[in-house]
């Protein structure tokens, strides 16, 4: 069953979600001496980047800690990253559900968010990067695949 749901999960990124899964494949490329591992049928790379993004079935994760305002606790380093693909993880079941209409309606604003003009202005306020819809979206949609936790209460 695992085996068949992964097959599916490529063949739907590969068709519906091409836009955003030969995009990703371009900048796997270009990052082909990385690490790379699967989870959960996603092709994940570890990147050098302090930013992290998916595109389709490829997932590029940065290592930067995250800090978690609520309990003012750095995550520990391991939970930091399990978090953030969890996350990351969310983002290309939206890809799945939204295919052609991911770039525009979740990639794009996604980007306006973490680069926008107000993201310091967030951190200083301490607002959680979930408060926005598609990240939020991600972190639910992550953690029900997964079963694992996502990024809640952090602040990117």
């Amino acid at each position: 069953m695992k085996l068949l749901r992964g097959i599916l999960y490529i063949l739907v990124q590969t068709t519906w979600g091409i836009l955003q899964s030969f995009t990703g494949f371009i900048v796997f490329l270009l990052n082909f001496r990385k690490r790379h591992f699967m989870y959960h049928g996603a092709v994940v790379t570890q990147w050098d980047s302090l930013s992290s993004v998916s595109l389709g079935m490829f997932v590029f994760v940065s290592g930067h800690r995250l800090t978690d305002r609520r309990s003012k606790d750095r995550l520990s380093d391991e939970a930091a990253s399990r978090a953030l693909l969890v996350h990351e993880y969310g983002h290309t079941i939206q890809s799945l559900v939204l295919g052609p209409l991911y770039l525009p309606l979740i990639g794009l604003p996604s980007l306006l968010w973490a680069t926008g003009r107000k993201p310091r202005n967030r951190r200083l306020a301490g607002t959680p990067y979930s408060a926005f819809w598609t990240e939020h979206s991600a972190n639910v949609l992550g953690e029900k695949v997964t079963k694992e936790r996502s990024l809640e209460d952090v602040v990117l």
